[in-house]
């Protein structure tokens, strides 16, 4: 009978060591990168998010709410990961790639940025659009067109797709939940109002959408990985974070429900040196998970843009350098052949 019971007991544990070896911990970007071309929608739009992150030397944001890491800003003109691109330049990329920039033709510098993905022209104008406009909706966009997410409308504002979910759940390809008791998963959008004199929650938006009030400036995180248990993590990815595509890190339980998802109430004052406890990047005015619906209800809804071409997957490592450090072992990338003037 002992026999039996160890056995069983042993069964078990083998069982539930198993069970924890399947979920992924830490961070999911280094595998997914590979992914850029999945036939499953999910996948895809997380590989893609995560390849804009590597790309900006993976900052982000831990689950205590600090930002951990920062190595590159939106306005610089150093290279990115890839050795090549410039931050601004990749800015002004997603809004030319996801087909917004033309909405924002009145603004000065967004005429120059059609022409800044190539050549060495600094773009001064271009260079100050990317850094005066908000950008964090133009880079959903960019991910969810070069996905082919079929019924997504780009929109430079994240209050257009969140309101959209909400007004038309048959023709959008979310579905909106409650942040607190929805379980987040790939692909998904995590969204918050960034209105510092009034605190909605979800009760209170679903409202304000309901009586057709609004827009309000938003903010949206793309899920690319979730890994519920006791020490469990989802791992959301957005651009225009702290100047940067940044990844945020929030705790999950054992259900794959948020944990004490930090939110703003209202009461806890501004962030200060005196004033410590209320510094908390993930505490947020959280108001909607926009789950991604299955792939058989996806494949109802019409394709609204052509999808861009997969992204080119992140080098792990620096090929060349123009600025060399003695030692790093990185070769001196060789000099342009300039063209012969007649």
């Amino acid at each position: 009978m002992r026999i039996r019971i160890l056995v069983a007991l042993l069964l078990l544990l083998s069982s539930s060591f198993a069970c924890a070896r399947d979920i992924a911990p830490g961070d999911a970007c280094p595998t997914l990168r590979s992914q850029l071309a999945s036939p499953d929608q999910a996948t895809r739009i997380a590989a893609i998010a995560c390849n804009e992150h590597l790309l900006w030397f993976r900052p982000f944001i831990d689950a205590d709410g600090r930002l951990a890491s920062a190595t590159v800003h939106e306005a610089e003109a150093g290279h990115l990961a890839d050795g090549a691109s410039e931050p601004w330049r990749r800015v002004a990329g997603y809004w030319r790639e996801s087909g917004l920039l033309w909405q924002m033709s009145r603004f000065p510098g967004a005429g120059e940025c059609v022409h800044a993905g190539s050549g060495s022209y600094p773009s001064p104008s271009c260079r100050a659009f990317v850094v005066d406009k908000p950008w964090s909706a133009a880079f959903i966009s960019y991910v969810m067109k070069r996905a082919d997410l079929p019924g997504f409308h780009a929109s430079a504002s994240h209050y257009d797709y969140v309101a959209a979910a909400y007004a038309a759940p048959d023709e959008s390809p979310f579905q909106y939940l409650d942040p607190a008791i929805a379980k987040p998963g790939t692909g998904d959008l995590l969204c918050y109002v960034r209105n510092n004199g009034q605190v909605f929650g979800y009760a209170g938006f679903v409202a304000a959408l309901g009586a057709g009030s609004g827009p309000y400036n938003m903010h949206c995180d793309i899920v690319v990985a979730a890994s519920p248990g006791d020490d469990g993590k989802a791992y959301l990815v957005g651009g225009n974070v702290l100047q940067g595509v940044t990844m945020r890190v929030l705790p999950l339980n054992r259900n794959g429900n948020f944990w004490s998802l930090p939110r703003r109430t209202g009461t806890e004052g501004s962030c200060s040196p005196d004033n410590a406890a209320a510094c908390n990047f993930n505490r947020q005015d959280w108001v909607a998970l926009l789950q991604l619906k299955p792939a058989a209800a996806l494949a109802r809804l019409p394709r609204t843009t052509p999808a861009l071409p997969a992204a080119t997957p992140v080098p792990g490592t620096q090929q060349c350098c123009t600025a060399c450090v003695v030692g790093s072992g990185v070769p001196r990338c060789p000099k342009p052949v300039q063209p012969l003037i007649r």
